[in-house]
């Protein structure tokens, strides 16, 4: 068993700049990959970025690529997401995510296993 505690979202003006963060708790969080996704209203939850066990890889949507950076520290059983540029249409329910069954980084949401309970984020144009 895995939880999941997401924090950090909230209301910012296009051009600024959020970061997520994720705390772990259950499995030795070192041992599996994780992962973000967002959902917008009315939408499919999509990926935004993933990250392997050790941090050592990472995989970003395109629509993010170059202004989201997804990082962990695994001795805080913590990962997180760095929004820059953040637009409009960034604006989503952003969920962590865990994959217990695979250490590398990956965008197959049905591979992750545990999730968050989300947090929103808000950005004014």
């Amino acid at each position: 068993q895995v939880q999941l505690v997401e924090s950090g979202g909230g209301l910012v003006q296009a051009g600024g700049s959020l970061r997520l963060s994720c705390v772990a708790s259950g499995r030795t969080f070192s041992s599996y990959a994780t992962g973000w996704f967002r959902q917008a209203p009315g939408k499919e939850r999509e990926f935004v970025a993933g990250i392997s066990w050790s941090g050592g890889s990472a995989y970003y949507a395109d629509s993010v690529k170059g202004r989201f950076t997804i990082s962990r520290v695994n001795a805080k059983n913590t990962v997180y997401l760095q929004m820059n540029s953040l637009k409009p249409e960034d604006t989503a329910v952003y969920y962590c995510a865990a994959d217990v069954h695979s250490s590398r980084a990956h965008s197959d949401y049905v591979g992750y296993d545990y999730w968050g309970q989300g947090t929103q984020v808000t950005v004014s144009s």
